[in-house]
This record gives C-alpha cells, structure tokens and sequence, in this order.
C-alpha cells in the first residue's frame, strides 16, 4: 500500500457550538481514490470543508504530504496541491465558462490541466467558453466545477456531492469521465449519495454517520449489510 498523502486523526469540527465531526481518523494514499458515503447530515461535507480549510480545525489533526495543514488558509492549502468542487458547483456567476476555470489556474501549480486539456475532457466548454457560466445546464456547470479544480493541479481532488442534481445520462456522462481525471497517480475523495456508483470508482470506502466514522472498508468486499447498518446506525 502506498503511503498516505493525507491523514486525518481525532478530526473534530464545529459550527458555533454544535458539533458535526467527533473524532474522526481517516488517511488516503497516493493515487487512490476513496469514497465517503452517509445520510444527510452524517458529516460529509463538514469533512470536505475541513480537510479544505473552509472550516477551521485544531493543530494536528490535517496532514497532507506529512505537513499540518490543520490551521492553515484555504488558499494556502490549495497551493499545497489540494482542490475541492463544491457541493453545487458554486460558479461565478458573473464570469465566462473560460474566467471561471482560469480562477483553478491562479495558485500557480504546475502540472498536465490546462484551459486546452479541460476542453479535450469536456469538449462542451469549449463551445461554450464565452457563455456566463450560469447560463449553462446543471451537468455542464459541473463539468466547469470540475475543470476549475483540475485548472490547479492538485494530487488530491475532492468530489463533493458530484452527481447531486444531476439527470441520469449526466451522471453517466460525469462518471465516464472520471478516469480521465483521477489519472497519472492522481488521488481523489469523492462524496456520494450514490452508494453504487461510489464504490464502483474507489477503491475503499468510510461511512459517516452522526459526525462519526460507523464503517471502514474496501469497496469490493464491504457487504450491503454492513453499509445499512452504518448508513442508518442500526445495531
């Protein structure tokens, strides 16, 4: 097994006094790709805020390459090679398809993404550079989510809620191109309400439930059983 990229230990968050995350531990290898399922409210998207540095969190507790990213920036932690798209896409809604993706590029990484490679992966965007991005559909507005995270060249991308909206034959579409994008020793978390197609493209899987880690597992060998009785806490 590859060496971890990140690691996650006794990860606590909080929003004012509530706390949504107790005591998380969770770690990600180099090139792998890790799917984190659970309920509404279980805690997925405070974990892809923390581990992004849109949530702050306590010393220690956020390593990626071995440094503690813990306290650090959201965009001092994107220049580290870490990127997320966002549950909902989150786009500029005053910016061209090409402007948006452009904000990817501003950390300065080196790396294979380009406003050329996007546009090999989606070639809709380039039809549709010069549009307003929220004029798009909701499965080309991901497609420019996604775009806009590879624009800065992370080694580990965050998926959060990737198919959430989306028709059918989008999902497909976004799904097809997943290996494409996790490629060349890229690693990659991806959130899903999906349980299918999330343990179809990783190769493990974590269950949140409550703000709690309820199951670890490979994704080929974890049972249905298993996942019903993390998904809804069921003893």
């Amino acid at each position: 097994m590859p060496e971890p990229i990140l690691q996650i230990q006794g990860l606590n968050a909080h929003y004012g006094d509530f706390q949504a995350l107790y005591g998380v531990d969770m770690e990600v290898s180099e090139g792998e790709v890790l799917a984190v399922i659970g309920s509404n409210g279980a805690g997925k998207t405070t974990l892809m805020r923390s581990i992004t540095g849109l949530l702050s969190n306590g010393p220690g507790q956020i390593k990626y390459h071995d440094k503690d990213i813990s306290r650090l920036r959201a965009d001092e932690i994107a220049i580290q090679g870490l990127s997320m798209v966002p549950e909902g896409r989150q786009l500029f809604p005053s910016l061209s398809v090409r402007e948006n993706l452009m904000i990817g590029a501003q950390v300065g990484r080196k790396g294979p993404w380009s406003l050329e490679s996007v546009y090999k992966l989606f070639p809709i965007l380039e039809e549709r550079k010069d549009q307003q991005s929220t004029s798009l559909s909701g499965g080309q507005q991901q497609m420019v989510a996604i775009g806009r995270a590879l624009m800065a060249n992370p080694d580990l991308i965050l998926f959060d809620e990737i198919s959430l909206g989306l028709a059918p034959i989008i999902i497909k579409d976004i799904y097809d191109a997943l290996p494409g994008i996790i490629g060349e020793g890229m690693s990659a978390i991806i959130v899903e309400q999906d349980i299918s197609k999330a343990l179809s493209v990783s190769s493990r899987v974590y269950c949140l439930q409550e703000g709690r880690v309820s199951l670890e597992g490979t994704s080929d060998t974890v049972s249905r059983e298993d996942i019903s009785r993390a998904y809804f806490g069921i003893e």
